[in-house]
């Protein structure tokens, strides 16, 4: 009985990652596996039972290969379901919109810089010439935590003349009841998946960036768009109706 049911886990990792093949190879996925070898361990299997499982899984990641990627690979791009930012003011767009550089030290400087060319390699950011019309412009900061910097746009003015999508997030105790009744729990993890949605002509425009550097834009989806989580979320009920 409990081997039927890792298998049944198993089977059902192996028809999402071809619901995702269906939807195109560049949908780049990690699948972690710790979770159920976990719950395995747990149940204190013979050894013998480890073998089995992890032949099949193996033998599921080979399979469906073109679903997965690692870090060193360039990102996926989720065609279809490009976001789009939709706003309740019309051209020329109001002061809050065309905001200058904030002041930043030295040290922040060069941090913000090893960010931004991060980005560009990944193409997550351009870099707009000076002779495209920019009429969008939000600053940037950096922040530090555990010793590592992070750069975040000030999106804020952004989100105020963003108007609201109205789609259903499921709720984390309804979600936890489900799982409830689960002797198995695994999960797939998206390879940096925001920025494997890709942003609409005029999306792009309307997330620009500011540094002591130049203007910037976004290419994908980043962190801090209003309506992200909404968009993500019908993203994946798209991709995995059932």
């Amino acid at each position: 009985m409990l081997h039927r049911r890792v298998y049944e886990c198993i089977r059902r990792h192996s028809h999402m990652k071809k619901k995702l093949e269906e939807h195109g190879n560049n949908w780049k996925l990690k699948f972690q596996t710790n979770h159920l070898l976990r719950k395995i361990n747990q149940k204190n299997l013979s050894s013998a039972t480890h073998p089995t499982l992890m032949s099949k899984e193996n033998a599921i990641n080979v399979e469906y290969k073109s679903a997965f990627a690692t870090d060193n690979e360039p990102l996926g791009a989720i065609i279809g379901n490009e976001v789009e930012i939709i706003l309740n003011v019309e051209k020329p767009y109001p002061p809050l919109l065309r905001r200058p550089t904030y002041p930043a030290s030295p040290r922040a400087r060069e941090a913000l810089e090893g960010h931004i060319k991060e980005l560009m390699e990944l193409v997550v950011l351009r870099r707009v010439g000076h002779n495209e019309q920019v009429e969008v412009t939000k600053p940037v900061i950096i922040t530090c935590q555990n010793g590592k910097s992070r750069m975040v746009g000030d999106f804020r003015a952004l989100t105020t003349y963003t108007i609201p999508d109205r789609y259903p997030i499921p709720r984390i105790h309804k979600t936890l009841t489900q799982l409830s009744q689960a002797n198995f729990i695994t999960s797939m993890d998206a390879l940096k998946g925001f920025n494997q949605s890709i942003l609409t002509d005029k999306a792009k425009k309307q997330l620009r960036i500011i540094v002591h550097c130049g203007i910037y834009e976004y290419l994908r989806m980043s962190f801090g768009i209003k309506n992200l989580s909404s968009h993500y979320q019908g993203m994946m009920n798209t991709i995995f109706p059932e």
